[in-house]
């Protein structure tokens, strides 16, 4: 049975075919994107735990004594200091110290929204939406000028 407002002409429904197939394309892309960014910022938060209890297990080997009498005053002391420049963690992290690998994995897990953002510069490339593509580009250009402005002002 035919709806009183829809016409029943043979041809109403191929004209409507190019627009389903157009709703249809853009809808799959949508769902294949938002899987990649599921993907990417699952990964990124799973690796960053990973690596930060490495860094917790190499502290604990290196360090017996922290499990016995371990105070967490002693945190703050100069003795026990976790490296806060890049500098600082490489040679931390060459040395093998799990604080440097903690430290890593802490900065790994601030940088996965980060990676969300610039992976979204991508999704929305091949969306062929360029407007968000501009906008996206610019709040990652914010995004990654905020650390080193940052640093610079402390």
């Amino acid at each position: 049975m035919v709806g009183p407002d829809r016409q029943d002409k043979p041809g109403n429904q191929d004209e409507d075919a190019p627009q389903d197939e157009y709703a249809r394309r853009q809808d799959e892309k949508v769902r294949k994107v938002e899987t990649v960014i599921s993907i990417v910022l699952r990964t990124g938060v799973v690796v960053s735990v990973i690596v930060i209890v490495v860094g917790l297990v190499l502290s604990f080997l290196h360090h017996p004594e922290y499990l016995s009498h371990f105070s967490y005053k002693s945190l703050a002391d100069s003795h026990y200091r976790f490296p806060d420049t890049l500098s600082g963690l490489f040679r931390a992290l060459s040395k093998g110290e799990g604080r440097g690998v903690i430290v890593l994995g802490l900065a790994l897990l601030i940088l996965t929204p980060v990676m969300r953002v610039a992976v979204s510069i991508f999704a929305f490339a091949y969306q062929e939406d360029p407007i968000m593509v501009a906008v996206t580009t610019f709040v990652l250009l914010v995004l990654v000028s905020s650390f080193f402005l940052g640093k610079a002002g402390s």
